[in-house]
């Protein structure tokens, strides 16, 4: 996606057109647990700026906030609620909401844990709000962690390296202190430092367990694997080894959202944009079971209407997941 006029780089949406129901009476998409949008607003917003229009996923700011949705009954993954109302923008049109629960996963229910954390230490990420608020952050995920969990730490920049092979939880110490460690300088090479973290993953590779990359970057990918597609290839090959991906944005001024979304997507995982320490204790910690269980993947929501009732509807967000 070609950078804006702040120096970040969102893909162009183009808003999904009204569709007759006698024509096209099923809506098809592919469901996003991503709410990396709406911080990334607020970050704008803080500095009192309107975000890029680009920037502005409707989906992820409905997906940021909790809802009274009911849990899912018995057996079944999730729930489903459904809500009509006024369209508070258009008086004659009606605004459908429907709201999907997964099962929750209470802390003491998470399987064991094997994180991977993929650092990026480039030059770019030398400023307060970039890595050394990713380093507060995963302190806070850290002491977090049980004995059957494990962490690893895989940095890139010019090279990429293991800073910490995987370490059981009871080693908080050692982990924290590897953390403590970090420091940014370099250009970067995201696809090198990709490859090795799922390495690490792999060779560590829980049964039965959480096995995950998290990706810690402003998605500043400036030397090495740059291509889109052979980056996109390269996550989707990956995740087939039951390894998912977490993608968490950080910094101002050289985000590239377009690329942090697609990874996130590819890898069968979410992406979440940190902004302030509140919204990593937010993601990491208090909404873990949610950022790093996965309770169903690939999955699709089909909406049919009754041609009887409803003459013509818009799909509002998921521009970029619409299916066929």
């Amino acid at each position: 996606a070609p950078d804006d006029a702040t120096g970040e780089g969102y893909a162009k949406i183009e808003e999904n057109a009204f569709l007759a129901v006698k024509d096209a009476p099923l809506s098809t998409f592919s469901i996003d647990v991503d709410t990396a949008s709406y911080s990334n607003m607020r970050r704008f917003v803080n500095d009192g700026v309107l975000p890029p229009i680009d920037a502005v996923r409707v989906e992820e700011f409905i997906n940021y906030f909790n809802y009274d949705y009911p849990n899912p009954e018995g057996a079944d993954p999730f729930s489903i609620t459904t809500e009509v109302a006024a369209c508070p923008w258009q008086s004659t049109h009606r605004l459908v909401q429907i709201g999907i629960k997964g099962k929750e996963i209470s802390a003491a229910q998470i399987p064991a844990r094997n994180l991977v954390f993929l650092f990026d230490v480039s030059g770019s990420m030398n400023s307060p709000d970039k890595l050394p608020l990713l380093k507060a952050g995963m302190s806070l995920l850290v002491r977090d962690l049980r004995p059957q969990d494990n962490v690893a730490i895989v940095v890139y920049a010019g090279a990429s390296g293991l800073v910490l092979p995987s370490t059981p939880g009871t080693q908080r110490s050692t982990i924290l202190d590897a953390l403590a460690r970090l420091e940014a300088g370099g250009s970067t090479n995201g696809g090198q430092g990709i490859e090795l973290a799922y390495a690490v993953a792999s060779q560590n590779f829980k049964a039965k367990g959480i096995n995950r990359v998290i990706l810690a970057t402003d998605g500043d990918f400036n030397v090495g694997t740059t291509d889109r597609a052979a980056l996109e290839r390269l996550i989707e090959d990956k995740r087939k080894s039951g390894v998912f991906l977490t993608v968490l944005g950080f910094g101002t001024g050289n985000v590239k959202d377009a690329t942090m979304e697609m990874l996130a997507d590819k890898g069968n995982g979410n992406y979440a944009y940190i902004d302030s320490i509140r919204e990593a204790e937010k993601v990491l910690v208090r909404e873990a079971g949610a950022t790093l269980a996965t309770v169903a993947k690939d999955v699709k929501i089909q909406v049919e209407f009754n041609p009887l009732q409803v003459a013509e509807y818009r799909l509002i967000g998921y521009e970029n997941r619409a299916l066929a």
